[in-house]
C-alpha cells in the first residue's frame, strides 16, 4: 500500500488491498502522547484536549447544557484511553451523534471542536470536518447517487462528517426520490467504518425526530443527541458586542439599548437564526453607519468615528417602521 492509500473501503468501491505494514497515520502521533498515560490528568496534558474544550467555551455564548454534554463525551473518551492502556477489554464507543436546534445556535462550530477532540485522543486519523447537505449525497437520476455518496464518505474518512438539514435525505412523498439509497450506503458506512469515520446529524428538531422515526435503522446507530436551545435576548446582546470587538466596532451611547428593541422585534418575525441573524443586523448597521459618515464629505474622521455604531444606524432599520429587517 503506498502511503496515500486510503486504509477503508466504502461498500461497492475497489477493495484496497492491505499491506504487511503501513505508515503510521496522523492519529498514531495523538495516540503515542498519551499510550502510557495512567492518570486523567496525563491523558489531558498529552492530548491538550483541555485547550480545545476552553476555545470552545470562548467561541460560544451560552449553550450550557451543549457544552456539558461535550465534557461529558470527552470525559468518556479520556477514560476509554486509560483503560486501553491498561489492557482493558474495551468496545469503541459508538461516536456518531446528531445536533438538533434553530439555525445559528452554533451547531457547526461544536462540531469542529468534536472533531478536534476525536483526533487528540487518537479516535480518528485526520481530524477534519466535512460539511456537506443533501445535494452533495444525492444524485437527480439513476446510478448518480452511489458516486456521490461515497466521494463525500471518502473524504470525510479520518475525520467527521456534519450532514445539515438530515432529514430532507428522506423524502417519502416523492416515489422517485434517491435519498433512500443514501442513506443506505450511510448506514453501511458508519457501522462498518465507525472506527475511521463519525457522523453528525443536524437539523430543526421536530423534523430530527420525524426522519429518526421513518429511519429506525439511523437512530440505532446514533449514540448522542445534543439539543442546541435558542439564545436569550441577553446572550444575543453579548454575541453582538462580541461579534462588533472582533471587527475593531463597539456600539455607541444609547445604541445597546437600541438594538435590545431591534431584537424584541426581529425575534418575533418569521425565519429567525439567532446568532447568524445577530450578524446580519450588525452588517446591516455597519452599512449604514458607512452610508452616515460618507455623507459628510468634509469630516475629519477619527478611529472613534470609524468604529462607533451609533443608535441612529439601528434605529433606521426598517423594522421599526414597517416590520421588515
Amino acid at each position: 500500500m503506498t502511503m496515500n492509500a486510503p486504509s477503508y473501503s466504502i461498500p461497492g468501491s475497489t477493495p484496497v488491498a492491505k499491506a504487511a505494514a503501513s505508515a503510521p497515520e496522523p492519529a498514531d502521533a495523538a495516540a503515542s502522547a498519551t499510550a502510557q498515560a495512567r492518570s486523567v490528568g496525563e491523558v489531558l496534558e498529552g492530548s491538550q484536549v483541555e485547550a480545545v474544550l476552553a476555545e470552545l467555551d470562548a467561541d460560544l455564548v451560552g449553550l450550557v447544557p451543549v457544552k456539558a454534554r461535550i465534557r461529558d463525551i470527552a470525559a468518556l473518551l479520556v477514560i476509554d484511553k486509560l483503560r486501553i492502556n491498561l489492557g482493558l477489554t474495551s468496545q469503541a464507543p459508538s461516536l456518531h451523534m446528531c445536533f438538533s436546534g434553530n439555525p445559528g445556535t452554533g451547531k457547526t462550530t461544536v462540531a469542529l471542536r468534536m472533531a478536534q477532540i476525536l483526533h487528540r485522543l487518537g479516535y480518528v486519523r485526520k481530524g477534519h470536518l466535512v460539511s456537506v447537505t443533501r445535494d452533495d449525497l444525492v444524485g437527480q437520476y439513476i446510478g448518480h447517487t452511489a458516486p456521490k455518496t461515497k466521494e463525500v464518505l471518502q473524504r470525510a474518512m479520518g475525520g467527521v462528517l456534519f450532514i445539515d438539514e438530515a432529514y430532507y435525505l428522506y423524502r417519502p412523498e416523492n416515489e422517485r426520490d434517491y435519498g433512500q439509497e443514501a442513506i443506505e450506503i450511510l448506514l453501511q458506512v458508519m457501522e462498518n467504518q465507525r472506527k475511521d469515520l463519525v457522523v453528525i446529524l443536524a437539523g430543526y428538531h421536530d423534523r430530527m425526530e420525524t426522519f429518526f422515526q421513518s429511519n429506525p435503522g439511523m437512530r440505532s446507530r446514533v449514540a448522542h443527541h445534543l439539543d442546541f436551545p435558542d439564545y436569550s435576548v441577553p446572550e444575543l446582546l453579548h454575541i453582538s458586542s462580541k461579534t462588533l470587538a472582533q471587527q475593531n466596532y463597539r456600539f455607541g451611547p444609547g445604541a445597546l439599548e437600541a438594538f435590545e428593541q431591534y431584537l424584541g422585534l426581529r425575534i418575533a418575525q418569521p425565519q429567525f437564526a439567532n446568532a447568524r441573524s445577530v450578524r446580519n443586523a450588525l452588517d446591516r448597521a455597519r452599512l449604514r453607519q458607512a452610508s452616515r459618515l460618507f455623507a459628510d464629505r468634509e469630516r475629519v474622521l477619527t478611529a472613534d468615528d470609524l468604529s462607533t455604531i451609533e443608535a441612529s444606524d439601528i434605529l433606521a432599520s426598517r423594522l421599526f417602521s414597517s416590520g421588515t429587517t
